[in-house]
């Protein structure tokens, strides 16, 4: 499948779009104050050995110092197994093999530590440091300090050991194991050994920077998504990587050259006078990305609610009647759905259980056809699926592995007026609690007055429809009750002041 890659850049932010055949099939939001420290090596200085919480703060460069547990401590600088490396680094820990010494026989104020952000700061806490370094590819996860081939156990057990046996066979006796990640399960030995070569020269790069670096300095930065564009995204199928920044086009092209050299030629500076996103309309997508409704060319359309637990698709025919008779409507709607669907969960990046329920089918071979189609449609997906086919109840059940937040939590939040709900409570359900909550206050409290302070469409119901109501309640507890509208005031907020 051919696919062009657009790059939106700007200081704030950086968008990513991959579109095939002029259709937007994926979308990537990096927001660079959202950027976290998880991944990012530094040279740390240790700050400060608490030998009865066998831990150590760790200067990072940060505003508050990292904290260094002993279980994340492999071995002892002192050590017989600290390699030549750390010595030239001036003590440098370099942990090769595991050791139970206690941390203050291991570290020392104002030595020099190689560590790892595995928690970001939060709040008042410190970020959490390890010493066991592991550096992240596209296939792989390189581990420099041990000699560990493994495979992840999402991969069904009968492929581990040949494929532990392949990883084995393309990293060689050059030192440092691997760990192949699920979405490696597929990948040609063309690709691995193209994995494994970027990690070992990321790692060259990193024991460089720790010779010539000070203390508190980052020796590694995890990928930015530019960068993570030419590692994760780029396929076979790749004709072009436009970027409208010049500086980050050329940038790029460096990172590429060294670490990427197939992907360089396929980069191109975007200096059009229209927005480049606009070239596919792009920020529209975006747009219907995030809402609920997803309309269909025959007329039928989608409703998509993700929720904690799981995502639901209701398929529904709406005004599509162009077939003959009511079976073929069905199908046809459920065929349109099924790749709308797929392009969906990729473009909203929808992972975890997903049940979709598409209209009721009383053929077999209808069924069949929908769920080969849309198993089909599944396959160009980058992302792991697992489609568990038709239920009892109907319903098609499938997961998407989760691998990022989903594009909705990214841009979006709760809605402070209705609270994440979707709905709010009519104004006269608000009105009948305010005339429910005075007349419990009421009983407990003795005030001059009563006054309601509430939305203008609450207000508006007191003064008109419900002011026999409200007057009724005011004779029957024998106190005034005044009305103030307040604009700032969602429907269901108010509040009664006792005066």
């Amino acid at each position: 499948m051919q696919q062009d890659i657009l790059i939106n850049w700007s200081p704030q932010e950086t968008r990513v779009a991959v579109v095939e055949h002029g259709a937007v099939q994926e979308l990537h939001v990096e927001r660079t104050l959202e950027r976290g420290l998880v991944g990012n090596v530094y040279l740390g200085k240790v700050a400060r050995v608490l030998p009865g919480m066998q831990s150590a703060f760790i200067d990072i460069g940060l505003d508050r110092a990292a904290f260094l547990h002993v279980a994340d401590l492999m071995s002892s600088i002192n050590s017989r197994h600290a390699d030549s490396d750390a010595q030239a680094a001036g003590g440098l820990a370099s942990p090769a093999m595991a050791s139970l010494q206690p941390i203050e026989k291991q570290l020392f104020e104002g030595q020099a530590v190689m560590v790892q952000v595995l928690k970001d700061p939060i709040g008042s806490k410190g970020a959490r440091l390890t010493a066991q370094i592991s550096i992240a590819g596209r296939l792989l996860v390189f581990l420099p300090q041990d000699n560990h081939v493994g495979v992840s156990q999402k991969i069904p057990p009968r492929q581990r050991e040949e494929l532990r046996q392949r990883v084995q066979a393309l990293a060689g006796d050059m030192g440092g194991g691997f760990i192949l990640r699920t979405n490696g399960e597929d990948a040609t030995d063309a690709e691995l050994a193209e994995d494994i070569t970027y990690l070992r020269k990321t790692w060259a790069r990193i024991k460089d920077a720790s010779l010539r670096m000070p203390p508190a300095s980052v020796l590694h930065q995890d990928l930015n998504l530019l960068q993570r564009v030419l590692r994760d995204l780029v396929v076979e199928g790749t004709q072009t990587i436009r970027i409208d920044s010049r500086e980050q086009f050329d940038k790029l092209r460096t990172f590429a050259a060294e670490f990427m050299p197939a992907t360089e030629q396929k980069l191109q500076h975007y200096g059009g006078e229209r927005p480049i996103f606009d070239l596919f309309n792009i920020d529209e997508e975006i747009a219907k990305a995030l809402g609920r409704r997803v309309d269909l060319k025959s007329g039928g359309y989608l409703i998509i609610d993700q929720t904690e637990a799981l995502t639901t698709v209701d398929v529904n025919t709406g005004g599509f009647v162009g077939a003959r008779n009511f079976d073929d409507t069905i199908f046809k709607t459920n065929l349109e759905a099924s790749q709308a669907i797929a392009r969906q969960l990729r473009l909203r990046n929808l992972g975890g259980i997903v049940i979709v329920d598409f209209i009721d089918m009383i053929k077999e071979n209808h069924r069949e056809a929908v769920l080969a189609e849309f198993q089909k449609q599944l396959a160009r997906d980058r992302i792991k699926t697992t489609v568990n086919g038709f239920s009892a109840l109907g319903l098609l059940e499938m997961t998407r592995k989760r691998t990022r937040e989903s594009l909705a939590h990214q841009l979006c939040e709760p809605c402070s007026a209705c609270m994440g709900k979707g709905v709010v409570k009519t104004a006269r359900s608000v009105s009948y609690d305010i005339l429910r909550e005075i007349l419990r206050e009421a009983r407990q409290f003795n005030p001059r007055e009563f006054r309601v302070v509430a939305s203008p469409k609450v207000i508006e119901l007191f003064l008109d429809e419900e002011s026999q109501h409200l007057a009724s309640l005011s004779d029957f507890i024998r106190k005034p009750i005044s009305l103030q509208a307040e604009a700032a005031m969602a429907q269901e907020q108010y509040d009664i002041v006792l005066l």
